[in-house]
């Protein structure tokens, strides 16, 4: 009886809780449908701390300012750089209360940079014309190396970005301004005029008898010939402190020197038989050492600024005999 009547009690203080708990679940029901029939819910975007409007979907809100910064809406640009991203918050609002996601968008995209992406077409490292595309960079190239240009080896493609639009060149013109015929030049071999700084100044060529490479890539900076007053021997190739200097040809060696050396700084000469030798003066440090036999195009030094220099460069000079001739009739 015991059991029977245990059993009794907790049925019906079951029944008693479940009662409570719909009158519960009907209560919070009545009151949902009240409020949301005066209010809902709805979020709101600050900017910096600034409120700037309303968003019912952040979700579609955020892709839109996603895909603008990935894409922008201009043509030719890149990205867009935006410092600060709006913050959302989830708030029960009256429902007068209007979402604005075009406002939203605009006061979010006022705020960004767009960068736009364009390609230099490069000779020999110095930027020349702007173009809108790679393809249009690379068939430019492509026409320049059928019609045999003299430059063809010399250009490149450089992926820009800035905030301003580049001033474009179409292909024609790339074409049109970076062509540059061939010059065969006639080697005349015989007697030559030296001048008393044992300087070649006459208008022969002399015949090396070997062909050469250029030892760095760069800019002549200062030519053969007159300078300040007295004769220059060779020329000047500016390229940064560092880079690698190769032999324009093979040979032996002669001088590996590290020091002031006339103003030559620390220098490398190197002979190529038949009394043809080459210089190269001012480097930083010096990679083959007096006796050594070095093939063409083999690293030997790298450029610097020692000696009687002014900036880094490679100065480089080519003596036939012991007369200086100029790097610019076999090389440059």
């Amino acid at each position: 009886m015991f059991k029977i009547s245990s059993i009794k009690k907790a049925i019906i203080q079951i029944r008693k809780c479940t009662k409570f708990i719909i009158i519960i679940a009907i209560s919070t029901m009545l009151i949902l449908g009240i409020v949301s029939s005066f209010y809902k819910p709805i979020y709101a975007v600050t900017l910096n701390g600034e409120l700037i409007g309303y968003s019912e979907n952040k979700s579609e809100l955020q892709k839109r300012i996603n895909e603008y910064i990935e894409n922008g809406d201009e043509e030719n640009v890149a990205f867009v750089e935006i410092d600060d991203l709006p913050q959302y918050k989830l708030c029960l609002l009256k429902r007068n209360i209007i979402a604005n996601d075009d406002e939203i968008f605009k006061a979010i995209a006022e705020k960004g940079v767009s960068y736009y992406k364009y390609y230099a077409i490069t000779v020999d490292n110095t930027e020349k014309l702007n173009v809108a595309t790679f393809a249009e960079a690379e068939e430019a190239i492509n026409k320049l190396k059928e019609k045999d240009s003299s430059n063809k080896d010399k250009l490149g493609v450089i992926e820009k970005y800035a905030t301003e639009q580049a001033e474009y060149a179409n292909v024609e013109k790339v074409v049109s301004d970076l062509y540059e015929k061939k010059v065969v030049r006639k080697v005349v071999t015989g007697s030559t005029a030296v001048s008393a700084t044992g300087t070649n100044t006459s208008s022969k060529v002399v015949n090396l008898g070997i062909s050469l490479i250029r030892p760095v890539s760069g800019v002549v900076t200062s030519r053969f010939g007159a300078r300040w007053g007295r004769g220059h021997k060779g020329i000047d190739i500016g390229a940064p402190k560092g880079t690698t200097i190769y032999a324009t040809a093979s040979g032996t060696v002669t001088v590996s020197q590290y020091g002031y050396s006339g103003g030559y700084g620390n220098y490398i000469m190197i002979s190529h038989g038949n009394g043809v030798q080459t210089l190269y003066g001012h480097c930083t440090s010096l990679l083959v050492s007096a006796g050594t036999y070095v093939t063409q195009g083999q690293p030997i030094a790298t450029v610097g600024n020692t000696g009687n220099s002014t900036g880094n460069h490679l100065h480089l000079e080519i003596r036939v005999n012991g007369v200086a001739q100029n790097p610019q009739n076999y090389l440059y």
